[in-house]
């Protein structure tokens, strides 16, 4: 069953160097989705202009950055004006003709059911679509994919650079978009906030359309930018899940599990040190506490890994959001 106009739907279309297949995409856009909104990005090509002198699709409202901020920075904006304009439902997809605007139906109905806050594309659930996709882009992505379970909490998804997305604008409302990054990290650095605020997120799995469009996301040039943000990420969502807003068992299995294997790390390289510099062997008993401090430490942090597994959001936040909730939650620390 397909979503209705009065659902409120609004798409969202970052443009940067997108001239030669922007036109195209607007046109593909279903017509039960009430707004367009194309967020010009300081872009060389003047996408904005052309789609003002050639698109005749009233439902389009093009946005304009002063500056280039990038594809985070040109959708927190657009985020912005459609949750400003009273829409419902966000959906993102880039201007460059990957993404399919037939799926927005897909992506749309999980959040009006009920049964997500925020819906992403996935583009590995299919063996053969996988095969079509650049090996390099492949291989990052894989990567990018499990260094973020950790950081983001979402052990359940996959592929969190795909920016085939929707979300619901009471959910966006709770998200500090002046905290988000800018550029190719905000995808993943949203699922960071969605999971500090316990949103539900639902993998999609969906086909990419590779063409002769050029991807402006390098991953050799970012993996290192990504790794320390992923680093960063993830000691922040520990600090705040796990002891500024809550505390368990799990909390001291991570603590116990870091000491101790620290302490067997430390205490066993300088026993050996020391014994390699007097030419003699480490008593056993000196391996023995070493080795089984660092057993032991490797199983508190197992234990508070799958603890962590578990513990991903599963009840919806958006049917029980009001406008008062937005003031009791907080969301904006660093």
């Amino acid at each position: 069953m397909s979503f209705k106009i009065n659902d409120r739907v609004a798409v969202v279309i970052p443009c940067y160097a997108v001239k030669r297949h922007i036109l195209d995409v607007i046109s593909q856009v279903p017509e039960n989705v009430e707004r367009i909104y194309t967020v010009d990005d300081n872009c060389p090509e003047n996408t904005g202009d052309l789609i003002e002198k050639e698109c005749t699709d009233k439902r389009v409202k093009v946005l304009r950055n002063s500056i280039n901020r990038g594809v985070g920075g040109a959708m927190m904006y657009g985020y912005q004006v459609a949750i400003d304009d009273g829409m419902t439902i966000l959906v993102k997809i880039d201007g460059d003709g990957q993404m399919n605007p037939s799926l927005i139906d897909m992506f749309v109905q999980p959040i009006l059911a009920g049964r997500a806050d925020y819906v992403k594309g996935n583009r590995f659930f299919d063996l053969e679509t996988v095969r079509q996709m650049p090996k390099m882009r492949l291989v990052g992505n894989a990567g990018l994919s499990f260094i973020s379970k950790f950081s983001t909490g979402y052990w359940d998804i996959f592929d969190p650079t795909n920016g085939y997305t929707a979300i619901h604008s009471k959910v966006a409302d709770l998200i500090p978009f002046n905290k988000i990054s800018e550029r190719y990290f905000f995808e993943t650095d949203i699922l960071f906030r969605l999971n500090t605020i316990g949103a539900v997120v639902l993998d999609l799995p969906m086909v990419a359309q590779y063409g002769n469009e050029k991807s402006n996301l390098k991953i050799s040039k970012v993996a290192l930018e990504f790794g320390l943000k992923h680093i960063k990420n993830t000691a922040k969502r520990v600090l705040y899940n796990y002891w500024l807003r809550n505390f368990s068992v799990a909390s001291i299995q991570l603590f116990l599990g870091l000491c101790l294997l620290l302490f067997g790390s430390s205490f066993g390289v300088l026993s050996w040190y020391e014994a390699a510099s007097k030419n003699i062997l480490s008593p056993v008993g000196t391996v023995m506490i070493a080795a089984m401090s660092i057993l032991v430490g490797l199983q508190f942090i197992l234990a508070f890994l799958a603890y962590d597994m578990n513990s991903v959001p599963s009840e919806p936040l958006h049917p029980h959001l009001n406008s008062k909730l937005k003031n009791s939650l907080d969301t904006h620390g660093e």
